[in-house]
């Protein structure tokens, strides 16, 4: 199959079934009605012709006659060929989008997909940093220099409060309500929320805010933005990115370090210590419970460890 064209990959002479003749009405229908964009609609089709090929083997030609056996079978058979969970409901999207459409056109009267589901995709549990590891990170900025004493701040107010790097850089001075110990956040939608902040990060703010950042402020147009560039401008995204990285590597750390690594490992910290789930949903800014709950599931693997390290039988 030529995977750069857009033009259908079933043969131009003649359909020799009704199956080929359906799929190859089908794939016009996913360029000219659907206006497909190229790569979707290649892959589409190379997944439809791949279809195409296990029903002629089972004697298939007709779509309307195919029932939900057979394409349990099919799927079982990508399965075989270890094909991801991501390709396998690619491929069960497509064959389902092409079950509807005979369905739509009157050509069948029922979808053999209606009843199957997509395989579940594995999550991948976040990585996450030990309280050694965390704290090897924090003591890596040389805090005698400027930059290094913002760092400092910068590093400290992440952990201590599993802020989005989007809503680090964004951060101002009038969001840390220092008296309350609180940090005010505009997460994602504009939702505000409030952030507990401890003493510890509050103390290397001050720092940085009665030395380095007045400097760095008279350089730029700050405005009340927190952390500052060497210009007196805002952080970037990958400058917060390259600064995680640098005091990992420093901190002989060997596992990629991002700056949502100390998102997570605030989380699992908190939940390691017996923080309650919608606490720290709460903290962390996540519409629905179940987005924290993988954090559960690094906290089932710590148990394991200790058990496993800890109990007799382990």
């Amino acid at each position: 199959m030529m995977r750069s064209s857009r033009r259908s990959p079933f043969p131009p002479e003649s359909p020799r079934n009704p199956l080929e003749r359906q799929l190859k009405a089908y794939c016009a229908f996913l360029l000219i009605e659907k206006g497909l964009a190229t790569n979707s609609y290649v892959s589409y089709c190379h997944d439809l012709e791949n279809y195409l090929e296990f029903l002629t083997r089972e004697g298939v030609t007709d779509g309307a006659r195919v029932g939900d056996e057979r394409v349990g079978k099919f799927l079982r058979s990508l399965h075989e060929r270890s094909l991801s969970a991501r390709s396998v409901a690619r491929i069960l999207s497509a064959i389902r989008g092409f079950h509807r459409y005979l369905i739509g056109e009157n050509i069948a009267k029922t979808d053999p997909t209606e009843n199957i589901d997509a395989p579940k995709r594995i999550k991948h549990l976040p990585g996450v940093l030990s309280i050694a590891e965390v704290d090897a990170i924090l003591q890596k900025p040389d805090v005698s220099t400027p930059l290094g004493l913002r760092d400092r701040a910068m590093l400290e107010c992440l952990y201590a409060t599993g802020l989005r790097v989007s809503e680090l850089i964004g951060l101002t001075q009038s969001q840390v309500l220092v008296k309350e110990e609180l940090v005010r956040i505009f997460g994602k939608g504009s939702k505000e929320r409030l952030v507990p902040i401890g003493k510890s990060a509050l103390q290397w703010i001050h720092r940085y805010q009665e030395g380095p950042r007045l400097k760095l402020a008279a350089r730029g147009r700050s405005g009340d933005v927190l952390f500052l560039n060497a210009r007196g401008g805002p952080l970037s995204r990958m400058a917060v990115w390259n600064c995680i990285a640098k005091y990992a590597r420093a901190a002989h750390i060997t596992s990629k370090v991002h700056p949502h690594t100390f998102r997570h490992s605030f989380a699992t910290h908190l939940l390691e210590g017996g923080a309650d789930l919608r606490a720290v949903q709460e903290m962390l800014g996540h519409a629905d419970i179940a987005t924290t709950q993988i954090y559960t599931h690094v906290d089932r693997e710590y148990l394991k460890e200790v058990h496993k390290t800890f109990h007799p039988r382990g």
